[in-house]
Order: structure tokens, then sequence, then C-alpha cells
């Protein structure tokens, strides 16, 4: 099965921004759909973001929508997080996580659809 290690997270002022990369081991990554989640202190996991295998199709949390780009490099057997204008609220841990199984585009929004995830990566965002 794949693995996935996340990386780029640290400490940032309100309005700067961070890319975070997820580096995938273990399996043929383009087989994978990935997405991105997050957990605020306190908060349950939430859904940030989430991309096909190909890369054509994308699908963002509103929250996000238009500061946060998500794209793939199969070829690398990374994803990638590009956070633009981050805000006080964005901060907490960042997993990527992928699938091989076919998703739907409500299940592609889905913690539970996901059953490879990384460790994380803290991303705080001061105001």
């Amino acid at each position: 099965q794949v693995q996935l290690v996340e990386s780029g997270g640290g400490l940032v002022q309100a309005g700067g921004s961070l890319r975070l990369s997820c580096a995938a081991s273990g399996r043929t990554f383009s087989n994978y759909r990935m997405g991105w989640f997050r957990q605020a202190p306190g908060k349950e996991r939430e859904f940030v973001c989430s991309i096909s295998r190909s890369g054509v199709t994308t699908f963002y949390a509103d929250s996000v929508k238009g500061r946060f780009s998500i794209f793939r490099d199969n070829a690398k057997n990374t994803g990638y997080l590009q956070m633009n204008n981050l805000k006080p609220e964005d901060t907490a841990v960042y997993y990527c996580a992928a699938t091989e199984k076919v998703l739907t585009s409500v299940e592609m929004r889905s913690l539970g659809a996901f059953s490879h995830w990384g460790q994380g990566t803290q991303v705080t965002v001061s105001s």
C-alpha cells in the first residue's frame, strides 16, 4: 500500500503563503485519488480539498476556495497544497490522504472515503 509523508508546514503571518507537499511511496501514485484534510485544536478533522488521479478534477471546501490550490506531479509521486492569503482560522494540522477506490464527487469530500493517511504537518497562522 502507499505511504504518505507531508512536509512544508510552519508558522506564517496572516496574509502569507505556504506550500505543503505530500510524498508518496510504495505504490504507483497515479493510481490514487488524493485529498488534504485538516484538524484544528478541539475540532473534528475536516475536508480541505481533493484531486482526481490525473489532476484534472479538483474539489474545495468553501472556506478555502479561491485561496488554496491542490495539484499533483505524478512523475514525482508528490501532491501539493498551495495556500495563499492564509488566515488565523487556517491554523491546524494538515493531513494528506489517498485512496484507490472510485469515488463520487460527494465521496471526494469525505474523510471516510480515504484509506491511507500521512502523519500530518502543523500549520500555524499568526494574526
